[in-house]
């Protein structure tokens, strides 16, 4: 039967590692499974947040610099102690912060204000009727409706070379007489 582990702090800490690697494995068999448990209903059975509570009571075991004394009381009420410390601290560190939402908030919050787009409309309608009637009916046939070139061309009852080299020249008007407006790229 192994020794009971008691709270005893070591001066300085001049503890060697493996001997702290063996203490933390004693601490971890001797207390492991009833810490977690009790960490568990603690956190109300959150289990990673327990595994947590349990690493972290281990972890400040062993900058305690907790040895085996036989004439100190045990070290189990006391890794309690500790254990139900960092729960609580867990709970008014979540207390304190803002409680999280989920994606339902944003659903209810108001889309985006329209006068932007609503003006940038406005700009393009009065820059495409600056354009040449034949450039915007192109414009209108190509990008308005979706035609291919040869169904604008039948449309339009103009061939297919010209419905191309009208779209390139009312694109470029189109461009400069937005620029004239302010309006260097649409969304």
């Amino acid at each position: 039967m192994s020794p009971e582990v008691t709270l005893t702090r070591t001066p300085g800490r001049e503890r060697a590692g493996a001997d702290a690697e063996r203490l933390i494995t004693f601490l971890y068999h001797q207390h492991g499974r009833a810490l977690l448990s009790f960490a568990t209903r603690l956190t109300s059975g959150d289990h990673q947040w327990a595994e947590d509570v349990v690493q972290e009571t281990l972890l400040r075991a062993w900058r305690s610099a907790i040895t085996v004394d036989e004439s100190q009381p045990p070290v189990r009420s006391w890794l309690f102690t500790v254990a139900r410390r960092i729960v609580l601290d867990g709970y008014r560190r979540r207390s304190a912060r803002p409680k999280e939402v989920g994606d339902g908030a944003l659903e209810l919050m108001p889309e985006d204000d329209q006068v932007e787009n609503m003006l940038s409309a406005l700009a393009v309608s009065d820059a495409l009727a600056s354009v040449s009637e034949a450039h915007r009916a192109v414009l209108q046939e190509l990008y308005f409706k979706g035609s291919t070139a040869e169904t604008a061309a039948a449309v339009l009852g103009v061939p297919v070379g010209t419905v191309k080299s009208r779209s390139y020249y009312a694109l470029r008007a189109l461009r400069l007489a937005l620029e004239e407006r302010g309006l260097t790229s649409l969304r």
